[in-house]
Parts: structure tokens; sequence; C-alpha cells
């Protein structure tokens, strides 16, 4: 059972299941749902893990903000939340917007990461612009959608972000308590991005996405792959952009064999 808690230094509320096990993973969900997207996940590992679930700033629980709050400031709250929690490293999983605080939290705190899996994302150390310009652009037709109509961008955006009709449903009844003016959070997310160089990673890493996400993710997974081969790459049939959310039981497996091996 996740128990919340609301951090003493930061508007994010984070959620914990037990501390009797050994090794601690955390989940980063994507933008516009929460960290109940990660149910599935959640259920399946707590009973061999400790748990530890975050909602992102302006997500969820996360709403409670003081001017100067902003996205990129979301690793830094996080390794305070593991200080307080007394979490010396952690299995780091992100989907979309949580790839991308994957990876910046990996950047900024290495020591405290034991893996890093990032899906449906990018290599924000090598952002290509001209990737970089489409995916903005698609970003802001999406923005003018929720800002006519929070039902009609959730109705679209659930087509892009699941590919079940089961988790497209589940993305979206999330996806509606997305609150307008929580847009604004999302602005300094360029500050994560090709501002790090990719040091030697100490711990393994696993990339991938769906088979049906859009094809720039695809070439986005196969670039990141070329700049580092050492990475374990998964392509998951039957699924597109929230891979955890379409095939939950498929994930969970690679999850956990990727945790106890290094491999997938």
């Amino acid at each position: 059972m996740m128990q919340a808690y609301k951090s003493e230094a930061s508007p994010i509320v984070y959620y914990i299941s037990g501390n009797e096990h050994n090794e601690w993973c955390l989940f980063l969900h994507a933008a516009f749902v929460s960290h109940k997207m990660f149910q599935a996940q959640i259920s399946y590992f707590e009973n061999k893990y400790n748990v530890l679930a975050v909602d992102i700033i302006g997500h969820g629980q996360s709403t409670d903000t003081k001017k100067g709050d902003s996205i990129d400031k979301m690793s830094a709250w996080i390794y305070d939340i593991m200080k307080t929690e007394k979490i010396e490293k952690v299995h780091i999983v992100g989907v979309s917007l949580g790839a991308v605080l994957a990876q910046d939290f990996a950047n900024r705190y290495p020591n405290a990461v034991n893996s890093l899996a990032c899906f449906g994302g990018y290599d924000i150390n090598h952002f290509d612009m001209n990737m970089q310009k489409e995916n903005g652009g698609a970003q802001i037709r999406m923005m003018l959608k929720a800002l006519v109509s929070i039902k009609w961008f959730a109705k679209e955006n659930k087509k892009i972000s699941a590919y079940t009709l089961q988790a497209q449903n589940e993305f979206y009844d999330m996806n509606i308590q997305f609150p307008k003016k929580s847009f604004m959070y999302l602005a300094s997310l360029n500050r994560m991005v090709n501002i790090h160089q990719t040091k030697p990673r100490m711990y393994p890493l696993l990339i991938g996405c769906g088979k049906f996400d859009i094809p720039m993710e695809l070439a986005a997974v196969e670039m990141w792959k070329n700049s580092e081969p050492q990475a374990k790459v998964v392509i998951f049939e039957n699924a597109g952009h929230c891979v955890n959310m379409d095939v939950p039981q498929k994930f969970n497996e690679v999850m956990e064999e990727f945790w106890e091996t290094g491999r997938c």
C-alpha cells in the first residue's frame, strides 16, 4: 500500500510502499498524468522492492507551488526526498517526460543511481536540433488544443500516448485532471537538454519504446543506442508511447530481469 508524503522543501508529493527490502526503485511518470500510471508496476514490485513514486510538479497532488518553482528543479527535490527517507541509491524508471527527468537526475547525482531505464524518451545530452524543433512544434499544437478544452486535449492525447484501448482510457482519466495552469511548469524543460556531457556510466542503461510509438521516437532510440552502444534496447510489441500501461506484464518482466541481471 502506497503512503503519500508531502516534501517540506518543495511542492512535491511522493509515495512510498514499504522500506523492508534491500533495494529501491523510483518511477517517474509521463506528462499530463500522475504516479498512478505505474499502478501495475507498483502492485507487482512492492513485495520485492521498496517503491518510490512522485507526482511531477503541476501534476497529480504536486500543485501547491510557489513563485520560482519549475520542473528543472525536480532532480534536486527528488534528491532531497531520498535524503529525507535515507535512500542511498535507486533503480530509476522514466517514461516520456519522466525519462527526461530520470536522465537529468542521473547527470546530476550519478552516485545515487543503481540503474537507469528510459522509455518513450530521447538522449537529452545529445538531442538533435531538427528533432528538437519537430518535437517542440508538436507540443505547441497539443497545448493549443488544451487551452481550448482539456477534454479535447485529453481525447487527442490518449491516442498518441497509448496503443491499447484500456491504456488509452486510463490515460484519459488521468489527463482530464491536468490543470491548464500547469503548462507553465513545463516551460523550463529545455534547461535540461544539451546541457551536460554524458560521462561513463557506472550503472546499466536500458532504453526503449513501443513498436507503435511515433516514428520520431523510434529514431530517437536508435540515435541514442548509436551514441551509447553499451545500452540495452527493448522495443515492445503491441505498445505505443506509454509502454508500461500498454503491456504491463511484459514491461514488469523486462524490468525485473534488468534489475536482477543488468540485461533485458
